[in-house]
């Protein structure tokens, strides 16, 4: 995906904050290109935690998580790929896919650490074409079972080292 470059104040290679709020992360409060990040699982379920308030904003993410599920043979579909989906002039979704199946098992919680990583890195990659900064909330925390002391240092990593600013969101 290529887009214009942008020029945005403070956006550098110079680390940038990672912030925490109290709000509705399908409602970013930031002026400029913003980009929504979340986890998805790699069935294709989505009906579940935060992707019902991003259904329920916008149709479009849903859809072309659906989509890029059901043709997986052929589109790069896995565990750590990402797919940005525009909703606004100025606003896109990161559907990220970081967390195998839907229910603990055996194997321990769903969310897969490695997969988060990999996807913020390509989000970082996007944010910094865009100029946007990224919200999310506990990104892998919610049903796909993982720690917030474990995902927070993979998202200062791959984003606000890269100089991505960064809005978390809590709800509760």
């Amino acid at each position: 995906m290529s887009y214009p470059p942008a020029n945005v104040p403070g956006m550098s290679d110079a680390p940038a904050p990672l912030r925490v709020l109290r709000g509705d992360a399908t409602a970013p409060r930031a002026a400029g290109p913003k980009i929504i990040a979340h986890v998805c699982n790699d069935r294709g379920g989505w009906g579940r935690g935060f992707v019902l308030a991003l259904s329920r904003r916008w149709p479009e993410p849903e859809r072309d998580y659906r989509a890029w599920h059901r043709d997986r043979a052929r589109n790069g579909f896995a565990l750590g790929a990402v797919r940005l989906v525009r909703v606004l002039p100025d606003t896109w979704v990161a559907n990220m896919v970081g967390q195998h199946g839907t229910r603990r098992g055996s194997g321990g919680p769903p969310v897969r650490y490695e997969a988060i990583a990999a996807g913020l890195r390509t989000v970082a990659g996007h944010a910094l074409e865009l100029g946007a900064t990224v919200h999310m909330p506990r990104i892998g925390c919610g049903l796909a079972g993982g720690r917030w002391e474990r995902v927070e240092p993979l998202v200062r990593e791959a984003l606000c080292a890269r100089g991505v600013a960064v809005t978390v969101y809590d709800t509760d």
